[in-house]
């Protein structure tokens, strides 16, 4: 059980540190994931940014996640549905559209209108406050790899067992410190899950590269 999600980060540092992994920036997930790296950008005193990617519904049915948009557009078709559901592909990438340019305008607002890091040839360290199926992640870690970045390290303080196996497979290492049996939510391994406001985020950019 970790207190918050800043102890969650000073905790994973500590993991970091002790497997000597290196990396030159720190990407937070918004809006909790940015405190948890937060957090490590603090101890490491490297750069912070910022990165997402979103869930895109069914153009029949909404609710239904078929795939995850990342900022550039580009989507991740869930696997499982790969062969079994006709997907209009001009329907999709409508809605893949929108999605992009509300996902742009998010990371636009959160880091106050500054522009994103350069990552071309940087060892990135990816954070977030937990993991549940894994699948939004895994879609900003192929973004990341578009990118031309050197590597990529995932780092979270507890991921459910099945999203952590597969990731292993798109990163080049994955550190979690609880992968636990039973796992229902992110928030039953806090103390303190209180939601993220936007502002907190711009603020913890703010204080990590100024």
């Amino acid at each position: 059980m970790f207190k918050n999600r800043r102890e969650a980060g000073y905790a994973l540092s500590k993991e970091l540190q002790k497997r000597d992994i290196e990396f030159d920036i720190v990407l937070g997930i918004p809006r909790g994931g940015v405190i948890t790296a937060g957090a490590i950008a603090e101890v490491y005193s490297c750069p912070l940014d910022i990165i997402m990617a979103k869930k895109v519904g069914s153009p029949n049915l909404p609710e239904y996640a078929v795939g995850a948009v990342a900022p550039d557009g580009e989507v991740l078709i869930h696997e499982r549905i790969k062969d079994y559901l006709q997907i209009d592909k001009a329907d999709i990438k409508e809605l893949a559209e929108r999605v992009k340019n509300y996902i742009n305008n998010q990371l636009d607002e959160l880091r106050n209108s500054k522009k994103p890091a350069n990552l071309e040839g940087k060892k990135v360290l990816l954070v977030d406050d937990g993991i549940a199926t894994g699948f939004t992640i895994k879609a900003a870690v192929n973004y990341l790899k578009r990118q031309n970045i050197k590597n990529i390290i995932i780092a979270v303080p507890v991921a459910a067992k099945e999203a952590y196996l597969h990731l292993q497979e798109s990163a080049n290492e994955v550190v979690v410190l609880n992968v636990p049996e039973r796992f229902y939510a992110v928030g039953q391994f806090y103390e303190d899950f209180t939601p993220v406001e936007d502002q907190t985020v711009i603020n913890e950019l703010y204080k990590a590269n100024y």
